[in-house]
């Protein structure tokens, strides 16, 4: 960055902002510009640390004279002024790409359509208990640039969406971690699979010898790219299905990893319960092994770890009813391991701003596990007409309060209301922690 004295930032939420700071302490010309209007509590950070930003519109002569440009993730690159920047040969990169050009630490990257979230929040934990210097950061809640900004670590571990891989070239992560690919995002990919999976796989682009490629043997996507690349890493593959081969799987109900001296352990010791979480387990435990944490303090750690908010949660039993915010399973394929992890019939609250679903893959789980509909949406002829005939009682709702009455009503003794919506949340709330938390707030006041 030696050459690059003006940084201009498009997008003022947690990314571009906490890009902002980092660009400032570092001495940088900063100006940041959002289209929208920014948030107080983001406003008040520029505003103390006399950066210079504007809302509502964006400069395209100042932005323009920029050496280079931190991209928010949220922005597609088809936006008029990315669009106009890459014609005038500025340098368009995301707050990620920006913050790894400032800490020598060791980055442990984790991505995926479905649990990248749990993962990257289980291998901090593992890390934490092993005493490790390690701060965690990224789409997972906090700017990996503010977190750079306020000093140096020896770890960063960083959830990544496709989003923000897209804009990362050189970064290179010490530990790489890819969960599945699975449909998601398609709205930013030209409802193209192959160039969002092709963008999961940009985790990989920069490893060498010394670095490492956790990933999900059985997602038979990530296989068939891995065996068409010429990947020069340490390949650590998991499996709940194979063994030979395999740094970490699972057989007779304990799993395996073969890191470092081998660790075995029962499922029924995993704090995370159901077929994916075990894949979460495995990948974790991995990484925990490749860094060296002894085995009885993963094998703690892999037992007492407690899940993010809004990933099948348990709020709470009423009458016998039990209620589960799973608000942050926003695509097909995170619901349908919510509705493969439920044990007992379920009422299903789903909804929201579809993503180019296709929900024909649940089919079958909910024939099997789903006694009642809730669609929890403004737009919902979509999801009415995919299970129409498969269950017979689908309701609409339009508010977290009217999905919760539906639910405690539809749902017998002994069954369990499960919001997990498949769905963006935009339409009818702030974020998916807004919906998780008035569905939360509404089974309470039952």
């Amino acid at each position: 960055m030696a050459d690059v004295l003006n940084i201009a930032i498009i997008g003022a939420g947690e990314s571009g902002v906490g890009a902002a700071q980092l660009a400032k302490s570092k001495g940088f010309d900063v100006f940041v510009s959002d289209f929208g209007s920014i948030k107080k509590k983001y406003k008040s950070v520029l505003e103390e640390e006399h950066i210079a930003f504007e809302e509502g519109t964006h400069d395209f002569e100042r932005i323009l004279k920029a050496d280079c440009i931190v991209k928010s993730p949220g922005i597609p690159d088809k936006v008029p002024i990315i669009q106009k920047a890459k014609e005038s040969k500025i340098p368009v990169i995301s707050e990620i790409e920006f913050a790894a050009q400032f800490t020598d630490a060791k980055l442990i990257c984790v991505t995926g359509s479905n649990g990248k979230t749990t993962t990257a929040s289980l291998i901090y934990h593992i890390m934490k208990k092993g005493g490790l210097d390690v701060v965690l950061c990224g789409n997972v809640g906090e700017s990996f640039a503010a977190k750079v900004a306020e000093g140096d670590h020896d770890y960063f571990v960083i959830e990544l969406s496709s989003f923000q891989l897209d804009g990362m070239y050189k970064t290179k992560p010490f530990i790489s971690v890819l969960m599945n690919i699975t449909p998601d995002h398609l709205d930013r990919y030209d409802y193209d699979f192959d160039k969002y999976a092709n963008s999961k796989m940009r985790i990989t682009q920069n490893l060498d010898e010394h670095c490492w490629f956790i990933y999900n043997y059985d997602d038979e996507v990530i296989r068939n790219k891995v065996e068409a690349m010429d990947l020069h890493t340490n390949l650590a593959p998991f499996s709940l299905l194979e063994t030979e081969g395999m740094a970490g799987f699972r057989n007779n109900k304990q799993i395996t990893i073969n890191i470092n001296d081998q660790l075995n352990m029962s499922i029924y010791d995993l704090a995370l319960k159901g077929s994916h979480n075990t894949q979460n387990s495995l990948a974790s435990g991995i990484a925990g092994r490749i860094l060296e944490i002894r085995k009885e303090s993963v094998r703690e750690s892999l037992s007492d770890f407690q899940n993010v908010e809004h990933r099948l949660e348990f709020v709470a039993s009423v009458h016998g009813i039990g209620f589960v915010n799973d608000s942050k399973a926003t695509n097909v394929n995170s619901t349908w391991y919510a509705l493969e992890s439920m044990e007992n019939r379920t009422v299903w609250i789903v909804g929201g701003v579809d993503k180019g679903n296709d929900y024909s893959a649940l089919e079958e789980m909910v024939a099997e596990k789903v006694s009642a509909i809730i669609c929890l949406g403004k737009e919902n002829q979509k999801i009415i007409d995919a299970f129409d005939g498969i269950v017979d009682t689908i309701v609409e709702a339009s508010s977290a309060t009217e999905a919760v009455a539906y639910g405690y009503q539809l749902a017998n003794k002994g069954e369990t209301v499960l919001l997990s919506p498949a769905c963006a949340s935009f339409d009818l709330f702030e974020n998916f922690e807004d919906r998780g938390n008035q569905f939360k707030a509404a089974v309470r006041a039952l």
